[in-house]
Protein backbone atom coordinates (compact mmCIF):
# COMPACT_ATOMS: atom_id res chain seq x y z
CA UNK A 1 0.00 0.00 0.00
CA UNK A 2 1.26 3.28 -1.10
CA UNK A 3 0.37 6.89 0.74
CA UNK A 4 -2.56 7.14 -2.42
CA UNK A 5 -4.10 3.83 -0.61
CA UNK A 6 -3.46 4.29 2.41
CA UNK A 7 -5.66 7.87 2.47
CA UNK A 8 -8.34 5.81 0.30
CA UNK A 9 -8.73 3.64 3.28
CA UNK A 10 -8.54 6.11 5.84
CA UNK A 11 -11.88 8.37 4.11
CA UNK A 12 -13.74 5.22 4.07
CA UNK A 13 -12.96 4.57 7.38
CA UNK A 14 -14.19 7.54 8.01
CA UNK A 15 -16.97 7.48 5.44
CA UNK A 16 -17.95 4.36 4.18
CA UNK A 17 -20.62 6.42 1.96
CA UNK A 18 -17.47 8.80 0.24
CA UNK A 19 -18.21 8.80 -3.45
CA UNK A 20 -15.22 7.87 -5.56
CA UNK A 21 -15.75 11.88 -6.83
CA UNK A 22 -14.92 13.30 -2.84
CA UNK A 23 -12.48 10.56 -2.83
CA UNK A 24 -10.71 11.46 -6.08
CA UNK A 25 -10.50 15.34 -4.57
CA UNK A 26 -8.84 14.22 -1.50
CA UNK A 27 -6.66 12.43 -2.69
CA UNK A 28 -6.08 14.37 -6.12
CA UNK A 29 -6.24 11.40 -8.20
CA UNK A 30 -8.77 10.82 -11.73
CA UNK A 31 -11.79 8.98 -10.50
CA UNK A 32 -10.79 6.41 -12.70
CA UNK A 33 -7.16 6.10 -10.27
CA UNK A 34 -9.47 5.84 -7.24
CA UNK A 35 -11.80 3.06 -8.59
CA UNK A 36 -9.35 0.86 -9.70
CA UNK A 37 -7.34 1.21 -6.21
CA UNK A 38 -10.46 0.72 -4.21
CA UNK A 39 -11.46 -2.24 -6.51
CA UNK A 40 -7.52 -3.59 -5.98
CA UNK A 41 -7.90 -2.77 -2.42
CA UNK A 42 -10.97 -4.94 -2.14
CA UNK A 43 -9.45 -7.87 -4.45
CA UNK A 44 -6.42 -8.05 -2.18
CA UNK A 45 -8.60 -8.13 1.26
CA UNK A 46 -7.26 -4.93 2.27
CA UNK A 47 -11.22 -3.22 1.98
CA UNK A 48 -13.04 -6.45 3.67
CA UNK A 49 -16.22 -4.56 3.19
CA UNK A 50 -18.48 -0.86 4.12
CA UNK A 51 -20.67 -1.07 6.88
CA UNK A 52 -23.01 1.95 8.80
CA UNK A 53 -22.51 2.76 12.22
CA UNK A 54 -26.34 2.50 13.56
CA UNK A 55 -27.53 4.23 17.06
CA UNK A 56 -29.52 1.36 18.69
CA UNK A 57 -31.55 1.61 21.60
CA UNK A 58 -29.76 0.83 24.83
CA UNK A 59 -31.61 -3.27 25.18
CA UNK A 60 -32.59 -3.69 28.79
CA UNK A 61 -31.50 -6.74 30.94
CA UNK A 62 -34.34 -9.39 30.85
CA UNK A 63 -36.26 -10.30 33.99
CA UNK A 64 -35.30 -13.98 34.82
CA UNK A 65 -36.63 -16.03 37.08
CA UNK A 66 -36.91 -19.37 38.39
CA UNK A 67 -40.58 -20.54 39.44
CA UNK A 68 -41.41 -23.81 41.46
CA UNK A 69 -44.81 -25.65 41.28
CA UNK A 70 -46.46 -28.27 43.54
CA UNK A 71 -49.17 -30.07 42.49
CA UNK A 72 -51.58 -32.13 44.36
CA UNK A 73 -49.76 -34.61 46.28
CA UNK A 74 -51.66 -37.79 45.02
CA UNK A 75 -51.25 -37.40 41.42
CA UNK A 76 -48.12 -34.93 40.83
CA UNK A 77 -46.50 -36.52 38.71
CA UNK A 78 -49.51 -37.22 35.65
CA UNK A 79 -50.09 -33.32 36.66
CA UNK A 80 -46.44 -32.51 35.24
CA UNK A 81 -46.82 -34.47 32.34
CA UNK A 82 -50.40 -33.02 31.71
CA UNK A 83 -49.28 -29.92 31.94
CA UNK A 84 -45.66 -29.37 29.92
CA UNK A 85 -47.61 -28.92 26.90
CA UNK A 86 -49.62 -26.11 28.26
CA UNK A 87 -46.69 -24.75 29.99
CA UNK A 88 -44.56 -25.01 26.59
CA UNK A 89 -46.82 -22.69 24.94
CA UNK A 90 -46.45 -19.72 27.34
CA UNK A 91 -44.10 -17.13 25.93
CA UNK A 92 -41.40 -16.86 28.61
CA UNK A 93 -40.83 -19.99 29.64
CA UNK A 94 -37.55 -21.21 28.05
CA UNK A 95 -37.08 -24.45 30.16
CA UNK A 96 -39.47 -26.68 32.30
CA UNK A 97 -38.44 -29.92 34.40
CA UNK A 98 -40.15 -32.03 36.44
CA UNK A 99 -37.90 -32.79 39.72
CA UNK A 100 -37.55 -34.30 42.61
CA UNK A 101 -37.90 -33.38 46.16
CA UNK A 102 -40.81 -31.20 47.86
CA UNK A 103 -41.05 -29.46 44.37
CA UNK A 104 -42.93 -31.04 42.10
CA UNK A 105 -41.71 -29.14 38.18
CA UNK A 106 -38.70 -26.27 38.22
CA UNK A 107 -39.87 -23.28 35.09
CA UNK A 108 -37.20 -20.94 34.14
CA UNK A 109 -38.51 -17.77 32.51
CA UNK A 110 -36.61 -15.03 30.61
CA UNK A 111 -39.26 -11.78 29.95
CA UNK A 112 -38.89 -7.74 29.14
CA UNK A 113 -41.36 -6.45 32.31
CA UNK A 114 -42.66 -7.45 35.65
CA UNK A 115 -45.92 -6.85 33.67
CA UNK A 116 -44.89 -10.39 31.76
CA UNK A 117 -43.71 -12.33 34.55
CA UNK A 118 -46.87 -11.37 36.18
CA UNK A 119 -48.89 -12.34 33.32
CA UNK A 120 -47.03 -15.64 33.55
CA UNK A 121 -47.87 -16.63 37.11
CA UNK A 122 -51.70 -15.91 36.01
CA UNK A 123 -51.67 -18.10 33.71
CA UNK A 124 -50.05 -20.86 36.20
CA UNK A 125 -52.32 -20.43 38.89
CA UNK A 126 -55.25 -21.38 36.33
CA UNK A 127 -54.22 -25.05 36.63
CA UNK A 128 -56.71 -26.12 38.93
CA UNK A 129 -54.42 -28.84 40.67
CA UNK A 130 -51.40 -26.02 41.49
CA UNK A 131 -51.23 -26.08 45.27
CA UNK A 132 -48.03 -23.61 45.36
CA UNK A 133 -46.38 -21.32 42.92
CA UNK A 134 -43.24 -20.16 44.47
CA UNK A 135 -41.16 -17.53 42.33
CA UNK A 136 -37.72 -16.99 42.59
CA UNK A 137 -36.55 -13.57 40.87
CA UNK A 138 -32.63 -14.07 39.55
CA UNK A 139 -30.69 -11.42 41.04
CA UNK A 140 -27.11 -11.70 39.62
CA UNK A 141 -26.16 -13.93 37.28
CA UNK A 142 -22.48 -15.18 37.81
CA UNK A 143 -22.27 -17.43 34.64
CA UNK A 144 -24.32 -19.50 32.34
CA UNK A 145 -22.68 -21.80 30.54
CA UNK A 146 -25.66 -22.33 28.07
CA UNK A 147 -25.45 -19.57 26.37
CA UNK A 148 -21.58 -20.30 26.14
CA UNK A 149 -21.82 -23.60 23.78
Amino acid sequence: MDKFDRRITEILRSNARASVSEIARAVSLSRTAVTARIQKLEKEKIILGYHADVAVEEKTEQIKAYMALKFDMSRATQYCEIYADLIYKIDGVKWCHAISGETDMMLYVEVDTMTQLNTIRDELQQIPELRHLMTHTVLTEFFNTFEHA
